[in-house]
C-alpha cells in the first residue's frame, strides 16, 4: 500500500496526490516485483522495502523536476524506471505535454520499460540503445539513479548531449568526497536536497557544467 503522507521531498508534500495516482504507484511496484522474478530490475534484497526504497525515494525528484521551463526528462540507463517512472506517473496530473527518454540496452529491460510507459500511458519514448553510442542529444533534464560514477556522468552529459539545462542524480554516503574530487577538473554550481528515505544520500541537481581544463 503507498501512503501518501510519506511521497514528499525536503520543502513539501507533493500535493494532491490523487488515490488514481497511488493506486497507479502501488501497480508499478508490483510490476517490478513480479518481472523481477524473470529479469533482474531490483535487488532481491530490496524487494520488501520497495516503497520506501525504490518508489518514495524516486519521487524525490519531482522537487527538481516541476518547473515551468522543464519539458523534456532523460533518463539514463533506466533499468526498472526508476526514477523517472515514479517521475512520469506524479508529473501526468500536473504538465501536459511533459515527456520522458529512457536510454536501456539491454533488450528484456527496455521491453519492460516499454510496458509500463504503455499502462501508464506515458507521454515517452524508450530507445534499446547504449547511451555512450548517442551524440547531439538534447534535453532539459538528464537524470539517472545507481546508473555509473560521477565523472562518467559528466562526460555524458557534455559529449553526448548538444544541450541540456541540468542533471538530477543521487549520491551516497561518500558524495561529498566524490563532488571534491570531480571539483578539481569540472565547474558546476549544485544543489542539494537531503534524502528523505535514507540518512547516508541526497539528491542533486548539477548545472553549468563545464570541464576546468579543455
Amino acid at each position: 500500500m503507498i501512503d501518501s503522507k510519506i511521497i514528499k521531498t525536503n520543502k513539501i508534500y507533493i500535493p494532491n496526490v490523487s488515490r488514481e495516482t497511488l493506486k497507479e504507484l502501488g501497480e508499478y511496484s508490483q510490476s517490478i516485483l513480479s518481472t523481477n522474478k524473470k529479469i533482474n530490475l531490483i535487488s532481491s534484497t530490496t524487494e520488501k522495502s520497495i516503497n520506501t526504497r525504490h518508489i518514495y525515494d524516486s519521487a524525490q525528484t519531482i522537487e527538481f523536476i516541476d518547473k515551468n521551463d522543464i519539458k523534456v526528462c532523460t533518463d539514463l540507463g533506466s533499468g526498472a524506471g526508476l526514477p523517472s517512472i515514479v517521475l512520469g506517473i506524479l508529473m501526468k496530473s500536473k504538465k501536459q505535454g511533459f515527456k520522458l527518454i529512457f536510454y536501456e540496452k539491454s533488450y528484456h529491460k527496455s521491453n519492460f520499460l516499454k510496458e509500463m510507459v504503455e499502462k501508464f500511458k506515458l507521454e515517452a519514448k524508450v530507445y534499446q540503445k547504449n547511451i555512450f553510442e548517442e551524440k547531439n542529444l538534447v534535453t532539459d533534464v538528464i537524470i539517472c539513479r545507481a546508473f555509473k560514477p560521477l565523472p562518467v556522468i559528466f562526460d555524458i552529459a557534455t559529449k553526448n548531449f548538444k544541450n541540456f539545462k541540468y542533471i538530477v542524480m543521487y549520491l551516497g554516503k561518500s558524495g561529498n568526497k566524490i563532488l571534491k574530487e570531480v571539483s578539481t577538473k569540472w565547474k558546476f554550481d549544485i544543489e542539494e536536497m537531503k534524502s528523505l528515505t535514507s540518512d547516508e544520500s541526497s539528491v542533486v541537481k548539477i548545472s553549468n557544467l563545464k570541464k576546468k581544463y579543455e
